[in-house]
């Protein structure tokens, strides 16, 4: 059984009142909580299972891997998906699991201490990726490619160790637009982070739950759920970093034009090869007319030829004939180079004017 078929809005108990008795249990053994809270859980808890729907994310004896840093955007993941496994008609697991990079100052305890208290079953990794990460990049650089790359690494290979299916990483949708932009402004291609993704080794599916999840609803959720966050220090004290003005760029956007985003979203989504410039992904070489024996003539008032030898050395026409582009503002007087044509047809095809594409 699939996502395509499980994950469906009919299916998961937000979008069908005919729950089943421990859907119902489930809902109901939830903590008591603030109205503004389920409301915006049962948000998440939607968009979450539109992405899996979509995508076929999670199938029926998964073990999803979900990546914990301890930010806002992993704990959120991690607490929709639980609850999406109270509730869902498939049998999957989930296992946490957090890389301790050995930064500066990182509290070690909060995260055990957390998923302890939740009584979810995860695993720490200590590995010294931060030595490496200061060591390999120039003073001055940012960190975060190296460090993601080891961490990615480490990650990877730990999910084929324990027999983990699939690997959640915490990217909404925000991140996507803001690699998105990235790529398109200093890597040269029109590229993101997909919401379901094989490494290129082949050994591991990633996939991104919250690809439909706006991050302003994530900062809300995670405030009212008070998730005990950590900060990256690593990286968070550098400043004018590409992301970071992509951000703002995004978040600007956003606050002056609220639609913007699910526009370009949406946009990410609906890609007409034929319409851009990737001879790999369209073949224009093999580009060939296919025209009819239907006549089309230019729809104006004249056509002025000029160089009459030379048009018919060519092979061109030196008269070609028109027909009335608008009739309500039709001249009276036939025009000049179409005197042959009017004669012969005084009242000519009034055809509704046709407004030609854009080259």
């Amino acid at each position: 059984m699939t996502a395509a078929t499980l994950f469906t809005p009919k299916i998961m108990p937000e979008f069908d009142d005919s729950m089943d008795g421990n859907t119902v249990a489930a809902e109901q053994s939830m903590p008591t909580e603030s109205a503004e809270l389920q409301k915006l859980q049962k948000k998440l808890r939607r968009q979450v299972s539109w992405a899996i729907r979509d995508f076929n994310m999670i199938e029926d004896g998964d073990i999803v891997m979900v990546c914990v840093s301890g930010g806002k955007d992993s704990y959120t993941l991690l607490d929709i998906l639980l609850l999406l496994k109270r509730i869902a008609p498939i049998d999957f697991d989930i296992v946490a699991v957090n890389l301790d990079q050995k930064q500066p100052g990182y509290p070690e305890d909060i995260l055990p201490a957390y998923l302890n208290e939740q009584g979810i079953a995860h695993y720490i990794l200590e590995k010294d990726t931060y030595s490496i990460v200061k060591s390999v990049v120039p003073e001055g650089k940012t960190y975060c490619s190296a460090c993601s790359r080891l961490r990615r690494g480490s990650l990877y290979g730990f999910a084929k160790q324990i027999g983990a299916t699939k690997i959640a990483l915490g990217h909404h949708r925000d991140d996507m637009l803001a690699t998105f932009f990235l790529n398109l402004f200093h890597g040269g291609a029109l590229k993101s982070m997909p919401p379901k993704l094989l490494s290129d080794d082949k050994q591991n599916l990633l996939i991104r739950p919250l690809a439909y999840v706006e991050e302003k609803d994530i900062i809300e959720y995670a405030h009212l759920k008070a998730f005990p966050i950590i900060p990256c220090n690593l990286c968070g004290s550098q400043t004018n970093l590409q992301r970071a003005i992509i951000n703002d760029m995004l978040r600007e956007w956003d606050n002056a034009h609220p639609q913007r985003l699910a526009s370009i979203f949406k946009a990410m989504q609906n890609v007409a090869p034929s319409q851009l410039a990737d001879r790999e992904l369209f073949d224009f070489e093999q580009l060939r007319l296919d025209r009819d024996d239907t006549e089309r003539m230019f729809e104006g008032d004249n056509i002025q030829a000029g160089q009459t030898d030379s048009l018919a050395e060519i092979g061109l026409p030196i008269s070609p004939k028109t027909q009335t582009f608008n009739p309500r503002f039709a001249s009276d007087k036939p025009s000049l180079a179409n005197t042959d044509q009017a004669s012969e047809n005084p009242c000519p095809t009034q055809k509704i004017p046709t407004i030609n594409p854009v080259l």
